[in-house]
């Protein structure tokens, strides 16, 4: 191999891994997506990822003692970019199929990457909002914490654009949108004694709960990959501790602005409702994981299938177990889906794993743990909540077993 074509390569690589980390992609996935790019195109590598670093060894097959390139930056934690993710995949497929030339390749993953986002703001907010209530609802509780949650999402998200504008913002968006969100929480129990507001907060904060990160740091540690995995499980658990803290001070703060009212229960929602909450959560997700349009229907899909296979499943075999057979379902789903669509399993695979994920349950557990009372009515909330951690990743492991997705992303 030329020395020219070799650093063609080597920065068509480097920056793919930069790229697909940007994008959010877990750290097994893409070591192991790395690699397989890196032997299509005649090159061996080594490749260590972790959320805040990454590390490439690339060298010619059979020529590391002539030629090896050393590569380590520091990144930013990804952000979840499902569209952006979908268009790189196709565009390695192009490049190793020889549809495309290396030039024309780095000219278009530039283009990927420095996109502007798919969405508007305006829809974004809207999102937003539907992902607090739809939340709510799927708890179950009222129809009063369903319509206070939506409206303080909103309100959320306005934090969320204005730390686009401010880095000291930005530093303390989630404590300090909890906070706002309790303190708005509990001036509005003033006058809705029927409000839920430990609910209504969680709801409102919802889309920040680390209950994805926590699976997927947990994946990732069953896959070997310790660095990385460890890594994101400790800063999924600190952006909860400081979730919770930002609530405690804003209820503390509006108790004592507003006064303390007793909650008043009412007639929760039917149970049919939760069918509506979880369309709306998998169609909002859409928009938040800025998924292309054309990968919506499958993506809600995916949380269709995760929350009615739990239910059935858990109906036999308890929560836990019932979610095992969620996950079960939903990997099979996504590797089906790689497999006849040609396009990353993760795509649907995290749209699914969302309805499944307790991050909330881990809260409301830290909660009763803090200060004795209940959100919602649960026993032993904590076990449950590891129980389903530890399902969902066993599930996702047995259906690749079941079905091979023959895609590494």
């Amino acid at each position: 191999m030329t020395s020219a074509s070799f650093k063609s390569k080597r920065k068509f690589l480097v920056r793919l891994a930069k790229a697909l980390h940007k994008f959010g992609t877990p750290a097994y996935r893409l070591e192991s997506h790395l690699k397989n790019v890196a032997e299509a195109m005649g090159l061996d590598g080594s490749f260590l990822v972790a959320p805040t670093a990454l590390t490439v060894v690339l060298w010619p097959k059979g020529e590391r003692g002539n030629q090896e390139y050393h590569y380590t930056v520091r990144v930013k934690p990804g952000e979840l970019d499902l569209g952006s993710l979908a268009r790189t995949d196709k565009l390695v497929e192009e490049l190793v199929n020889g549809e495309r030339d290396l030039t024309d390749a780095l000219a278009r993953l530039d283009d990927i990457t420095s996109r502007p986002p798919p969405y508007p703001h305006w829809l974004n907010l809207i999102a937003f909002g539907i992902s607090g209530g739809a939340f709510a609802m799927l708890m179950g509780t009222s129809w009063d914490d369903v319509v206070v949650a939506f409206v303080i999402s909103l309100l959320v998200y306005g934090l969320i654009f204005a730390s686009q504008y401010s880095k000291r913002l930005a530093e303390a968006l989630e404590p300090l949108s909890a906070m706002m969100a309790a303190f708005i929480a509990v001036g509005v129990s003033q006058y809705d004694f029927h409000l839920n507001t430990s609910l209504a907060v969680l709801a409102s904060i919802i889309a920040f709960i680390p209950g994805l990160a926590l699976t997927v740091g947990l994946a990732e540690l069953s896959a070997r990959e310790l660095t990385s995995g460890t890594a994101r499980v400790m800063d999924a658990l600190m952006l909860m501790f400081k979730l919770y803290f930002g609530a405690v001070l804003g209820m503390a703060l509006g108790y004592v602005c507003w006064g303390k009212v007793d909650y008043q229960p009412t007639t929760p929602l039917p149970e049919w409702t939760s069918w509506i909450a979880v369309l709306a959560l998998s169609a909002s997700l859409v928009i938040m994981f800025k998924a292309r349009l054309r990968d919506g229907f499958w993506g809600i899909l995916s949380g269709v299938i995760a929350y009615s296979v739990s239910v059935m499943a858990a109906q036999v075999f308890g929560l836990a177990l019932g979610t095992f057979f969620g996950a079960l379902a939903v990997g099979i789903y996504a590797n089906s889906y790689a497999r006849w669509l040609k396009s990353p399993a993760i795509i649907v695979t995290l749209q699914g794993m969302v309805i499944l994920v307790p991050g909330s349950k881990i809260y409301i557990g830290i909660n009763t743990a803090v200060s004795g009372q209940q959100i919602v009515p649960a026993d032993q909330i904590g076990t449950q909540a590891f129980l389903i951690l530890m399902s969902l990743v066993a599930g996702l492991i047995f259906s690749n077993i079941v079905v091979n997705p023959k895609r590494s992303l």
